[in-house]
């Protein structure tokens, strides 16, 4: 499968756990049924009747009710399948809360990116999301140690997140002007702290990376001076991670900013990181606007979606927090149609009628730009939110940017 299928696919996948996250229940009506790849359907479908026949006890009647039209509809629906699909089948229904106390049947059937581990049925008033977010988790993780004698901090790189596990301070006194005898055991007390120091970040190191140490791509060390190679040559790491340790980088900084500054350093290296690649991708485009007359950077949703129609795109940016979605409404008088992107449970009313306008079909800006990028031949790139860059993106292009083939003669 393409890169951009892989991407698009993600993409769906992470905006159905959000929809999925929102809805709710007015009681214990919410049916979540992970089935995966080895379960037979019918033993499925049989463990379901048993659970029909439970549930015709339960007190409430609505909630009684409302389990029971669920298991049906699942039931019902598992008949389009003689086998589980390969990575499981999660199954979503359930009555769901709408407008004050009213209620309608939702269903959502989704086949996961990764193989369903355990079967799992589960009634709750909230639908259980938590073995399908595990599988939105960003698998590549690297370690990051900065350090000197004054300080030292530890974190993770999960994709293009950097997140902090501790910020030490040392103990190490600073320089001394002793002489003779004092002088020595001033040196003796400040080779101590510094030992105390270096084995107590050792500890807090192996104590963060070695549980994860096999879902740890690589560890880089930095920091000012000397200290960094010290740290890592003597026995305060253990060997597994030593193992991991990819490079050693100088830097000027042991604190969080240290960590963002190890990061960048790393990414210049190892081109195969995620942040990596988005900071290449983000740095092509600002290049090509940087340049006297334009360059072939392009920005802006109408002048994208034009260059896109006139297939003049070759690489396309877009936001993973984009999230916007266009919905098409019909007026019940005189059928005209009115687009605008806005919250889904937002009243529209007709400017000319002042009738409320019936919601016609609706239309997710990722997803749209996707087809014409495809239609087109453009590369697709989707960018994260949690590195600079990604934020750059977001804030000062709205989340959508592009490389030009070449120049088309207009642009909207």
């Amino acid at each position: 499968m393409a890169t951009d299928d892989l991407q698009l696919r993600r993409y769906e996948f992470k905006k159905a756990l959000q929809e999925l996250q929102n809805l709710k229940g007015r009681g214990t009506e919410l049916v979540s049924l992970y089935i995966p790849p080895t379960k037979m359907i019918s033993d499925v479908v049989q463990y379901l009747r048993e659970e029909y026949s439970t549930s015709a006890n339960i007190k409430s009647k609505s909630t009684r009710k409302n389990v029971l039209a669920a298991i049906e509809s699942i039931m019902s629906r598992l008949k389009n399948y003689k086998f589980a699909p390969p990575t499981g089948l999660v199954l979503f229904v359930g009555h769901v809360s709408t407008r004050g106390d009213q209620t309608e049947m939702y269903a959502n059937i989704i086949e996961p990116p990764e193989p369903i581990q355990t079967f799992s049925y589960m009634c709750d008033s909230s639908f259980h999301l938590e073995q399908l977010q595990a599988q939105l988790a960003v698998k590549e993780a690297y370690g990051l140690i900065v350090i000197d004698r004054k300080e030292a901090t530890i974190g993770f790189l999960n994709g293009t997140n950097i997140s902090v596990v501790a910020n030490e301070q040392s103990l190490v006194p600073s320089k001394h002007h002793q002489g003779g005898q004092s002088s020595r055991r001033y040196e003796r007390l400040i080779e101590i702290a510094a030992h105390e120091f270096f084995k107590k970040v050792g500890e807090i190191a192996n104590n963060a990376f070695v549980p994860v140490i096999k879902d740890i791509n690589a560890v880089f060390i930095g920091g000012p001076g000397a200290t960094k190679e010290y740290f890592f040559e003597k026995d305060y790491l253990r060997n597994e991670i030593k193992d991991k340790v990819k490079d050693l980088f100088d830097i000027g900084y042991t604190d969080e900013t240290g960590l963002k500054e190890l990061v960048d350093k790393a990414a210049d290296t190892m081109k195969e990181m995620q942040i990596s690649r988005e900071k290449d991708l983000i740095n092509k485009f600002m290049m090509e606007i940087r340049k006297p007359d334009g360059g072939l950077g392009v920005y802006g949703e109408s002048a994208i979606k034009s260059a896109l129609l006139q297939k003049a795109v070759d690489l396309l940016l877009l936001s993973e927090d984009l999230s916007k979605v266009s919905y098409t409404y019909r007026c019940p008088n005189d059928g005209e149609l009115r687009t605008i992107v806005k919250k889904q449970n937002e009243a529209v009313i007709c400017p000319k009628c002042s009738s409320a306008m019936a919601l016609d079909h609706q239309e997710d800006t990722v997803e749209v730009f996707y087809k014409l990028a495809e239609a087109s031949g453009a590369r697709v790139e989707l960018i994260s939110i949690e590195s600079e860059e990604g934020k750059l993106l977001q804030k000062a292009f709205g989340g959508m940017a592009g490389v030009l083939r070449y120049v088309p003669k207009v642009l909207s």
